[in-house]
């Protein structure tokens, strides 16, 4: 086979159960290194409460520079009780938000897929939930996550006043929703847009933004608005109606955690998170699990891996144009799953419970047949 560049990734562990299933998706690629003549140059390095807790921040400017100079960063997991009194400019999430802001990591895409072998494991009925696939495109660097003002203050009376501003720009809307229209152009052409226009006046530049856009360019694309609150609803009652969804930063974190607990499981889940091309056009991105660190099973080996793992797959279809590799990757996870395998969160009668690490083995298993 014929040597291609090598490509840097850098892989984040975080904090909690992301150094465990980081390890997971480290012997994949080093696996396709080995057999598919791949060479990625691997680097590793701290971030969230395990860099604060040796460097006194979540992110050290060296690791962001790394983040800066590679093809794709691999994220496991930030934060946890340990860094809850922290001040705020100090705490493992911070180093997330610093990442998607100087990277310029705009889009954040998040599918929900019920897996058949897993329809059962999901808190709805199977008719429900079966053959489900929607892909969530979350603003990632906008809203009220970012706004300023910000900050909590004294008021008279020794009252405080916490303040959070929510703000976008015709520029943010337009860009997210180009990524919908043409994630939806390549699906089931059928593009959902969620805000509170009728409440907030940044929902109703959202609306009229996203509307202007498909008049202009993608007019073959079938556009619905639905107002965020009963999208939450929607989701519940009838998902299958949904292909792709683009909302903001805020009502993006939520609804696409509700999407993924359709599915069955969090582990499962994978997200991207994409910014502009370069000048070189080389796409900045990260990508990372949908869960948490889920620090209450820290260490114990039963961590669901799968979802990092599939962020990896991701990588190599977005950032890494690997679109064979990908589908040879998706395709190792789904033979697992038939194959009955199953980690704690989603183990059901009939079915063997594997570790974390037994579940990354058995899919490298699938890869080599």
């Amino acid at each position: 086979m014929i040597k291609v560049k090598k490509r840097k990734i850098l892989l984040l562990p975080g904090d909690g159960i992301g150094p465990e299933v980081i390890n997971e998706v480290k012997k994949i690629i080093e696996w396709f290194n080995k057999n598919r003549s791949l060479d990625f140059e691997l680097d590793q390095d701290l971030v969230g409460g395990a860099a604060y807790d040796k460097f006194k921040t979540p992110i050290t400017d060296e690791v962001f520079f790394k983040a800066l100079e590679c093809e794709a960063v691999i994220l496991g997991a930030v934060g946890g009780p340990k860094w809850d009194n922290l001040d705020f400019s100090k705490k493992p999430e911070r180093a997330l938000l610093k990442l998607r802001k100087e990277l310029k990591l705009f889009a954040n895409l998040r599918p929900a897929i019920c897996f058949k072998q897993l329809v059962e494991a999901s808190s709805l009925k199977p008719e429900i939930v079966s053959g489900l696939d929607i892909m969530i495109v979350r603003e990632l660097t906008g809203g009220i996550y970012f706004g300023e003002p910000r900050g909590i203050k004294p008021i008279n009376n020794g009252e405080r006043k916490g303040i959070n501003t929510h703000t976008y720009t015709s520029k943010e809307i337009e860009r997210v929703a180009k990524v919908a229209f043409e994630l939806a152009k390549k699906r089931n052409n059928k593009v959902t847009s969620c805000e509170k226009s009728n409440v907030m006046e940044a929902g109703q530049l959202w609306k009229e933004e996203v509307t202007a856009l498909h008049k202009k360019d993608y007019k073959d694309v079938n556009l619905e608005h639905m107002l965020a609150d009963n999208c939450a609803m929607q989701l519940l009652r009838n998902p299958k109606q949904f292909d792709v969804i683009v909302t903001d930063n805020l009502f993006g974190d939520m609804l696409s955690d509700e999407a993924a607990m359709l599915t069955g499981s969090l582990g499962l889940l994978p997200s991207a998170s994409l910014g502009a091309k370069d000048k070189d056009g080389n796409l900045r991105s990260m990508y990372e699990p949908v869960h948490g660190s889920a620090p209450d099973i820290a260490g114990k080996g039963i961590a669901n891996p799968i979802a990092t793992i599939l962020s990896f797959s991701m990588a190599l279809k977005y950032s890494l144009n690997l679109d064979k590799e990908s589908t040879e990757l998706d395709n190792a996870v789904q033979k697992v799953l038939d194959d009955g395998l199953r980690t704690k969160d989603i183990i059901s009668e009939g079915k063997k419970e594997v570790s974390t690490s037994m579940m990354g083995d058995a899919i490298i298993a699938c890869l080599q047949k």
